[in-house]
């Protein structure tokens, strides 16, 4: 009779985009007792051919995927798979993005730069049922709702939406309108709607100024 403790790992699904992290998950997570990784994926139709293959208890996923974003891969598997728990793994502004992810139905986010320890903890969270940030993303969270009478109102980046931001940080990495539309799958016409709103919402006053901002944030950001 096998020992249903060597049957109970949780299937752990990885998608990022970088072969380098992507191998040094795989290694931290078949290594801990109790986890394995079930599948590996850089893009959003690979990684839900392999979840509706595996069926995996966890998916980790990067915010910067092959040709899209990892926003758009949390809210195709909050439709599809709602109770499939999703914990994100980036480099991405915690302040910036962690209540975005949260709000499109993952259930943790965690810098890049944790110690191993605290992403296996972050694994063990989420794929439980429970919710992890870290501190400085509860703070800020709990900083962003303000009070009742002095709401916090938006400012900066984070007045852009999630579509705005990819596309911002697209612009960021020296890509033209035509270049977005390929990498994005939008038509040339909606990133120039975009981009027009963009610009307004930033307060920018033409493209090269767009481009520098985009640039410099994108470098501050280690994008």
């Amino acid at each position: 009779m096998s020992d249903p403790s060597l049957t109970a790992k949780k299937k752990v699904l990885i998608v990022e985009d970088y072969p380098l992290f992507r191998a040094m998950l795989v290694q931290l997570i078949d290594e801990e007792f109790g986890m394995i990784v079930c599948g590996e994926a850089d893009n959003i139709s690979d990684a839900m051919e392999i979840i509706d293959r595996s069926l995996p208890d966890v998916v980790i996923v990067d915010l910067t995927l092959q040709g899209s974003s990892g926003l758009e891969l949390i809210k195709n598997l909050k439709i599809r798979h709602i109770s499939l728990p999703v914990l994100v793994l980036s480099m991405h502004s915690e302040k910036l993005y962690a209540e975005r992810v949260l709000r499109a139905g993952a259930k943790g986010y965690l810098s890049k730069l944790e110690p191993p320890s605290e992403v296996l903890l972050a694994i063990r969270k989420v794929a439980a049922g429970g919710i992890y940030v870290s501190e400085v993303v509860n703070a800020a969270i709990l900083s962003s709702l303000g009070h009742a009478d002095n709401p916090v109102r938006p400012s900066g980046m984070r007045l852009l939406s999630d579509r705005e931001i990819e596309v911002f940080q697209l612009f960021g990495l020296g890509l033209n309108s035509r270049e977005i539309s390929e990498r994005t799958n939008l038509g040339t016409s909606t990133v120039d709607s975009y981009r027009a709103r963009i610009r307004a919402k930033l307060g920018i006053k033409n493209a090269a100024e767009l481009y520098q901002r985009a640039a410099q944030w994108v470098s501050e950001e280690g994008l």
